[in-house]
Parts: C-alpha cells; structure tokens; sequence
C-alpha cells in the first residue's frame, strides 16, 4: 500500500533499518525542528504515528478550552501557519516529502477539529464528543474521501502536508457541528 511504502521508503535511511531507526530517533530528538514536527517524539511511535500525533493536540485544546473562541482560533491560525513551515523543512531536511512520523499536521488537524465542539456541553456529553471528534478526524485522516487524497497527491512541501489533513479537519469539524445542532 502507498502508506507501506512510504514508511518503507522513510526507513531506509541508512542500509540496516535498525540503524535507520535509531538514527531517525537520534535526529528528532537532537533536533528541535523534527521534534515540533514528530509532535513532540509521538511521530516515533512504531505503529500508528499519526493517531499518537493527535495527543498532544488533544491536550492543548483541553487547555485552552477556557480561553474565549477568539483566543483558539488565533491559536489554530498559529498551529496551522507554522505547520506548513514545520512540516515543510522537517521533510526537506530528512528528504521524504510525508514521512509517516511527521504528526505536526495530526496536532494542528485535531485542534481544528475541536474547535466547533461545544464547549456548554454537560461533562458526559463534552467527553463524547471529543471521543466523536477523535475518531472522526482519524477516519477522514486515514480514508482520505475526496478531495483529501488529490490533495495529498498533488500539493508539495508544508502546505501539502498541511492542507490534507485540515481538510479532513473540515470534514469531521462540520459532522460534529451537525450532531451539536441535533442534539440542541
């Protein structure tokens, strides 16, 4: 599968894919830009990268979440515009245009994502829609319905990176907010 190659292909950064790995490991860690970009070292977990990379935006949205919607929003602008820029040189530098591990993309999607959660909600509902909001995001993330997949395909460096994944932010963002006019 294109997923399969594409962790294959980011790998096989040296000739032995144990010392690939662990170099891979040394370089995110040694480096504050490929830290950023693996979300913070969950980009490196073996299996799943991408719904680890959701965490951390996740728990920024738990913190801001008393912030009036003003705040977020210039928060989620500042995700998303440093994004392009972090995603863009951190694959430039390890030259793979998407590596699986670069998770910035996830952190700033979920956040969009969270962003039309209702915040008056009751705490049991508050928490299943955030479980809604989750799975959501990870199922437009992964399936890439179009246009998300042509957008993946066809748009190079950190807007690339960024936008298909804001897409799929958009997608589960406008479910969500459907499902809090249903329930209101």
């Amino acid at each position: 599968s294109r997923f399969q190659s594409r962790r294959l292909q980011a790998f096989s950064l040296s000739e032995d894919a144990n010392i690939g790995k662990q170099n891979l490991v040394r370089t995110v860690i040694r480096d504050p830009l490929h830290w950023l970009a693996f979300g913070f070292g969950t980009g490196l977990m073996p299996k799943a990268p991408g719904t680890f990379g959701t965490i951390p935006g996740l728990l920024l949205a738990w913190l801001t979440l008393p912030l009036r919607l003003e705040w977020r929003l210039a928060i989620a602008a500042g995700l998303v515009l440093a994004g392009i820029w972090i995603c863009g040189e951190s694959a430039r530098r390890l030259g793979i245009h998407d590596h699986p591990g670069i998770v910035w993309d996830e952190l700033a999607g979920m956040y969009v994502t969270l962003l039309l959660v209702p915040t008056q909600l009751v705490a049991g509902t508050q928490i299943a829609f955030w479980a809604l909001a989750f799975g959501l995001f990870r199922l437009f993330d992964i399936w890439k319905p179009w246009p998300i997949r042509d957008l993946d395909h066809r748009l190079a460096g950190g807007v690339g990176i960024m936008l298909d994944d804001l897409v799929a932010a958009l997608y589960a963002a406008i479910l969500l907010a459907f499902g809090g006019w249903l329930i209101s």
